[in-house]
């Protein structure tokens, strides 16, 4: 995600550059017809136009709210998962002790214990991160030449999952977690496992054992929510829509804004002959910035869609979960030498 004070109008203006050269080219040829072949006839009222413009706006509107709303949601969730994951590995720390047990277990057994705990949690926001960035059909944001061009992609388009969570597993847990389709619920699975069988053994609490199960029951919501988002799309039929009508006003502009300003020209003609008679290539600027403001709009909604999808304006839940892998394994007293690096930003952007 884009820090703060980078996105600048310079780099909105460059994202954008196609379609404005798009947008010059159609007025300019435009303004050519009707100034060298007189086609004063090839015009529309302003009323319709305007009427069109209206709904457009409310529909890109709508777009905009419901893209937000789900950037939004999604930031909550993962920021759920913060939260919820630093409850975990508090609990584990303190929950996991000789405190009810018959047979005192060795203090180097409990912390392999609570070691292996707080890693398969880091395994399972891996996996979870992993399936949030896998592509589906409907992003197709990623694949704009503008985004292409500045190489923007997530860490993990450069690793795969079997890389990332093998080291923090053991080898049975790798082959049970790889047989599954869902990754990341198994990993959960394995975790209340875990935790039944300390539980036995009374080296947790049957009260703390109630609650590390609800932490996990937590983790499963806070999945499930991510993953409502990430494979239900916008609905296309708007989506579609919008980029359709936004198209269908900006290729009528033309239309009635050439004849405003060439009415303008003639009536400062007798005043300003040089200046009236070249006065309708003035529409040309004026036709760029109403012609890109709609694009513009409509094209933020539609980057906005798809929170988890990997661009610039996603929810970064790969420096996320570093964020929370490095805070859970310092508690644990590894040594930074040990813990990896936060994930670099690249163009300011964080993902």
């Amino acid at each position: 995600m884009y820090t703060k004070k980078t996105f600048t109008i310079s780099q909105m203006t460059w994202w954008t550059r196609y379609e404005t050269f798009a947008f010059l080219a159609i007025i300019i040829a435009c303004v050519s017809a009707y100034f060298f072949f007189d086609l004063t006839w090839l015009k529309i009222p302003w009323t319709p136009l305007a009427l069109i413009g209206t709904a457009v706006a409310f529909v890109i509107g709508f777009q905009n709210n419901a893209a937000y709303g789900r950037i939004w949601e999604a930031r909550k969730i993962w920021g759920g998962i913060v939260n919820t994951s630093r409850t975990f590995g508090v609990f584990v720390q303190d929950m996991v002790n000789n405190e009810h047990t018959q047979t005192p277990v060795d203090e180097a057994v409990l912390k392999k214990e609570i070691k292996t705990l707080t890693y398969r949690h880091i395994a399972w926001m891996t996996a979870l991160r992993h399936s949030m960035r896998a592509s589906k059909p409907w992003e197709t944001t990623g694949n704009h030449k503008a985004n292409t061009e500045w190489d923007i992609r997530p860490p993990e388009m450069d690793a795969t999952l079997e890389e990332d969570i093998k080291s923090y597993i053991s080898e049975s847990d790798y082959k049970y977690v790889m047989s599954k389709s869902n990754k990341q619920t198994a990993l959960l699975y394995l975790q209340s496992h875990h935790l039944r069988e300390l539980k036995e053994k009374g080296v947790i609490w049957e009260f703390s054992f109630l609650e590390l199960e609800g932490i996990v029951q937590e983790l499963f919501s806070l999945q499930g929510k991510s993953e409502r988002i990430k494979n239900f799309p916008y609905p296309r039929q708007y989506a579609t829509m919008n980029h359709l009508f936004m198209w269908a006003f900006v290729l009528l502009l033309p239309l009635s804004l050439i004849p405003q300003f060439a009415e303008i020209g003639l009536s400062i003609l007798d005043a300003n002959p040089i200046i009236g008679k070249y006065f309708v290539w003035f529409t040309i600027p004026f036709y760029v910035i109403v012609a890109w403001i709609f694009h513009t709009m409509e094209r933020i909604g539609r980057t906005g869609e798809n929170p988890f999808e990997g661009t610039a304006n996603d929810v970064p839940i790969s420096t996320i979960v570093r964020g929370i892998e490095i805070d859970l394994r310092q508690n644990l007293g590894e040594t930074d030498d040990e813990i990896p690096e936060q994930f670099p930003m690249r163009l300011n952007t964080q993902f």
